[in-house]
């Protein structure tokens, strides 16, 4: 459903990481899919192979082991799979290096029959997390000029690149300015998480260019103290690897542990006095971990409950 509306207001299409959920996204009626990852394992590229069948499905490699066996499932499925050369920019993650290495792959991936060199991918995940503008856009900068140089590697050998794809919520406006992006990748805007909340605008205030939008309802199950307040979500109910939730829209409350069923809070002056019973919103320090906990959206608007929404692709591992 959020593919869906998002298309409907201009993306192309959306991104995934897994077979799994690009499956779950296609039969949901998304016709055109990123798979920003590298798939390895005789059933998932054939199911990958069966997707392309169905819907455009592109797909990453960094070494010359994917091109091959991608080269041979395309080839026995009777599909031509377009391919992405993912190029490390920062992350040292995935990806091969800018420059020759990237050239080598590319110019292998263009002369297969089977698939078809679309173009590069570079997404810079860590650079989005550093909470200083200047230091986002300087990483986002030396991106950029590792892949304008590599670019100008594969004109010269007569490759065309007409895609470069990466990017995302924290550095999405210098990619798009960088003038060697065609594409960008935000997908956290959506629900805009507590970290992202984090990141620091060019005066030195948070940023906030999208709303908050996702929140887990939570119940004040304790009040030990006139200083603190346990809450029924824990970690079975957030994801707290980047960081713990805030409470929304209460100052002088904060959320500061997690255990599994318990969340401690800590009231200063709050502008409200919490009692047991009362209801609470927690923006999650991580949406994606977060929403994979779940089965339900439940869409509200103006305190109503307007739409519940399956989460298809939760669990989704393979």
């Amino acid at each position: 459903m959020i593919a869906l509306r998002q298309i409907a207001l201009g993306a192309v299409g959306v991104c995934c990481q897994k077979v799994s959920e690009a499956e779950a996204m296609v039969y949901g009626g998304v016709r055109d899919v990123l798979i920003t990852n590298e798939i390895v394992g005789r059933n998932k590229l054939a199911r990958l192979a069966g997707l392309a069948k169905q819907a455009r499905i592109a797909v990453c490699a960094d070494h010359l082991r994917h091109v091959e066996d991608l080269e041979e499932t395309a080839s026995f499925f009777g599909v031509q799979l377009p391919v992405l050369v993912e190029v490390n920019v920062g992350s040292d993650r995935c990806g091969v290096e800018p420059g020759e290495p990237a050239l080598t792959l590319a110019e292998r991936i263009s002369r297969s029959r089977a698939l078809r060199f679309a173009g590069i991918q570079a997404y810079y995940g860590s650079a989005q997390h550093l909470r200083e503008f200047g230091e986002r856009h300087a990483a986002t900068d030396r991106a950029s000029l590792s892949l304008r140089l590599t670019l100008e590697l594969l004109r010269r050998h007569d490759i065309a690149c007409d895609n470069v794809t990466g990017g995302g919520t924290g550095t999405y406006n210098f990619e798009a300015d960088s003038g060697v992006f065609t594409e960008i990748q935000p997908g956290s805007y959506v629900f805009m998480d507590a970290d992202y909340g984090r990141n620091l605008g060019a005066d030195g205030r948070p940023i906030m260019d999208f709303a908050h939008a996702l929140f887990v309802y939570t119940t004040v199950m304790s009040r030990p103290t006139q200083e603190r307040a346990v809450v029924d979500a824990g970690l079975k109910a957030l994801s707290v690897d980047s960081g713990m939730p805030f409470v929304f829209g209460a100052s002088g409350v904060e959320y500061v542990r997690a255990a599994d069923e318990h969340g401690k809070l800590t009231l200063q002056s709050p502008d409200r006095p919490l009692r047991i019973g009362d209801k609470l919103l927690l923006v999650p320090g991580h949406c994606d971990p977060t929403v994979n906990l779940y089965d339900w959206y439940v869409g509200i608007r103006a305190s109503r409950v307007e739409a519940l929404w399956p989460i298809t692709a939760r669990g989704a591992v393979a």
